[in-house]
């Protein structure tokens, strides 16, 4: 009698299950929550990334509590020999960190390295920040009385970051926060977090204390943890205004010094002198670049003169035209791409109902995105496998319409026409978010005029995108920030230190006995 063959059982390939990264090691997750990763070109889950519980936050926290006595007492010279070799291996590993960025986030290899140097350049900053804990001296404020000063770190802080820049953000927080002397606790966004990860090994390899620096992935219940947590004593968020807010008042109501960096709608002002194919130009990678993913990212073009807007409008759609769309991996078979995919199917569908909704609001829609070719091998059974979006443009774009007012972070530019200077001026200042602007002309007065009177809290003259470099700050106005200290830079130091100041007398044989008025030194 023979056998019968029995068919092979369809086996589910096993996806990599990410650690925590808590007290120098690799810590698998106790929760059983878990959220999938995807690889954004392709729609297909890469990982499952855990969701930390209330307890795995805390024993993150408890590991930085032990660490931080020991950290902060190192010579600020020590500390900063440490960000050295972090820096010297993050530089080697720049392209790994690049590549990991255009698997989870999306964006062409190109523009992921460039997201990666400019977190190396932070990461520089804080090298140098023995200089800038210096404190101040002034003999003799009175008889034989010295006063002095000092920064001093605030213990364990921690980091909330964003899916657009999963390792500028970090970058933006951890090296100033480990320079100036505390301990850390980095909670990455769940759609991308592998990047968190990765720069926990190099700082392991660097040579920084265990404990130090933890990540603890996770969804609102780890957000919420940090946030009401007595263990950690200061806050630094970037995001969406909404969740900027809650951060804020959440953190603030238990004593938490909070800086929350919230969403965005940054204008570009075209004078009808500016160079109309520069400005063209920087349009089209400020608008689309990322996909639109930048928290400054140009999404409104405000034109002064029918003129320049027609004209404007001309350049803008032909160059859109060559705007190719693709995985743009480092070794994609198609070469290098201008826009790659969006962050999730998701977010996806929401960008492409904002779409719709311009249509429905009356604004012209002179490039629709939705109806962009897909790059090949894009398709699956007859539907889009990656989150593929083209480049849309609108014109005669209103401030009543949705579109205008609120924040769409996806690949959408929409051109509103003012008659005058003074006019476009006051529809960028009339706006609820001032994070950043720009305008384009090649008239000195108007742009000094500009700078000084636009209320926004980064302005470029001739630049699309005013993003200070890591020795200056970064940080809008209005509902674009919350908290009394802009991220990174000399802000940054403020931010993670206190102020301390010292008067002091040495005993010299005075004894003039007990004395309740008010002392008065000089």
């Amino acid at each position: 009698m023979s056998a019968t063959a029995t068919p092979p059982t369809p086996t589910t390939p096993v996806l990599t299950e990410l650690p925590h990264w808590i007290n120098g090691v690799p810590t698998r997750s106790t929760s059983n929550r878990f959220a999938d990763v995807y690889h954004p070109a392709t729609g297909a889950i890469q990982s499952r990334v855990p969701l930390a519980t209330a307890a795995e936050v805390d024993t993150a926290v408890a590991a930085a509590t032990a660490a931080f006595p020991d950290w902060s007492a190192q010579p600020p010279l020590r500390r900063a020999r440490v960000l050295f070799r972090f820096r010297e291996i993050f530089e080697r590993r720049l392209d790994e960190v690049a590549a990991l960025i255009n698997r989870e986030h999306g964006k062409v290899f190109s523009d992921a390295r460039g997201e990666a140097t400019r977190g190396l350049e932070n990461i520089e900053f804080a090298t140098g920040i023995p200089h800038l804990l210096k404190g101040e001296l002034t003999e003799q404020v009175g008889p034989g009385v010295d006063s002095y000063s000092m920064r001093q770190p605030l213990g364990v802080v921690a980091g909330i970051t964003p899916f657009n820049f999963p390792a500028m953000v970090p970058l933006w927080m951890f090296p100033i926060a480990l320079a100036c002397g505390n301990t850390f606790v980095l909670k990455p966004s769940e759609r991308d977090p592998s990047s968190a990860n990765l720069l926990a090994e190099m700082l392991k390899e660097a040579g920084l204390p265990d404990g130090v620096f933890n990540v603890v992935h996770g969804d609102k219940q780890a957000v919420d943890a940090i946030l009401t947590h007595p263990g950690i004593q200061a806050v630094s968020f970037v995001g969406s205004t909404p969740i900027a807010e809650y951060v804020y008042r959440t953190a603030t109501a238990t004593g938490k010094r909070v800086q929350a960096l919230g969403g965005a709608k940054n204008h570009m002002l075209v004078m009808p002198d500016a160079d109309l194919d520069q400005a063209a130009d920087a349009l089209v990678g400020a608008a689309y670049g990322s996909a639109g993913e930048r928290c400054m990212a140009i999404s409104v073009a405000v034109t002064v003169g029918a003129h320049t807007a027609d004209q404007l409008i001309s350049r803008l759609a032909s160059r859109i035209a060559d705007l190719r769309i693709g995985d743009g991996a480092e070794n994609a078979p198609t070469g290098e791409s201008d826009l790659g995919p969006l962050i999730t199917r998701a977010h996806l569908d929401k960008v492409t109902n904002y779409i719709a909704l311009g249509e429905e609001e009356g604004a012209d829609l002179v490039v629709d995105g939705r109806k962009a070719a897909l790059p090949k091998g894009a398709l699956s059974d007859g539907q889009p496998a990656g989150f593929f979006l083209g480049a849309t443009l609108f014109d005669h774009v209103k401030p009543t319409m949705r579109i205008y007012k609120e924040e769409i972070f996806g690949p959408v530019l929409g051109v509103v026409r003012a008659n005058n200077f003074e006019t476009a001026l006051q529809l960028i200042n009339d706006h609820e978010y001032g994070n950043g602007t720009s305008i384009f002309t090649r008239d000195g007065d108007t742009a000094r005029d500009f700078a000084h009177r636009v209320q926004a809290g980064m302005v470029g003259i001739n630049v699309p995108i005013p993003v200070p470099m890591a020795f200056h700050s970064f940080g809008g106005w209005k509902r674009s920030l919350f908290g009394d200290h802009a991220i990174y830079g000399p802000e940054g130091v403020r931010f993670y230190t206190r102020l301390k100041t010292i008067t002091a007398r040495w005993p010299t044989g005075i004894r003039s006995g007990v004395d309740t008025t008010m002392p008065t030194l000089g």
